[in-house]
């Protein structure tokens, strides 16, 4: 899943960076140093396949916070789960068994969003029309039984810091293309 590397901020579309993962050792890094970079509060739609890692990357991001990863899990059925840490809180939401944006009022999505730091939302497509204009869309695609690339898309002013940070470099496991 290759990508063509655009500057932050630039008019004729969104920034943007892939990198590569080897295996969970790997993707356990970049979300170390992903939780370095993400502002707060920061937006997180996560795409990709079924199996393709989405709930594996928030464990590994709420880790990164000192959230206790064995209590983050696929929040398919609850749809939105809220995590605390000593300084991040950390909403995971999965939006697949949603018809549309319109389902969310009865969720108290918007007052649990404006309680987080961070937002992750597995299958945002199925929402939308309420996804902020500013947020980092994170596609996973799954390259092998273990490895996978991760397309970081900034969309909007405050997560473009995120693909310039991840640009400067990335764990010795990984690479950036």
């Amino acid at each position: 899943m290759p990508s063509t590397p655009e500057a932050p901020g630039a008019a004729d579309g969104p920034s943007r960076v892939t990198v590569a993962v080897a295996d969970e050792e790997a993707l356990a890094a970049l979300a170390v140093r992903l939780a370095t970079a993400l502002p707060r509060p920061a937006f997180i739609a996560l795409h990709g396949d079924l199996g393709a890692g989405k709930t594996t990357f928030t464990k590994m991001l709420a880790a990164a916070a000192g959230i206790d990863a064995t209590e983050v899990v696929s929040p398919t059925f609850g749809l939105i789960h809220e995590h605390a840490g000593p300084a991040i809180r950390v909403l995971h939401a999965d939006m697949y068994r949603l018809v549309d944006a319109g389902d969310l009022a009865e969720l108290g999505w918007h007052d649990a969003v404006a309680r987080a730091t961070w937002t992750l939302v597995e299958w945002p497509e199925r929402i939308a029309a309420a996804l902020p204009a500013d947020r980092l869309d994170i596609a996973i695609g799954i390259d092998s039984p273990t490895a996978r690339s991760l397309t970081f898309t900034a969309r909007g002013p405050r997560h473009a810091t995120v693909i310039d940070f991840l640009r400067r470099g990335v764990a010795p496991t990984s690479a950036v293309r």
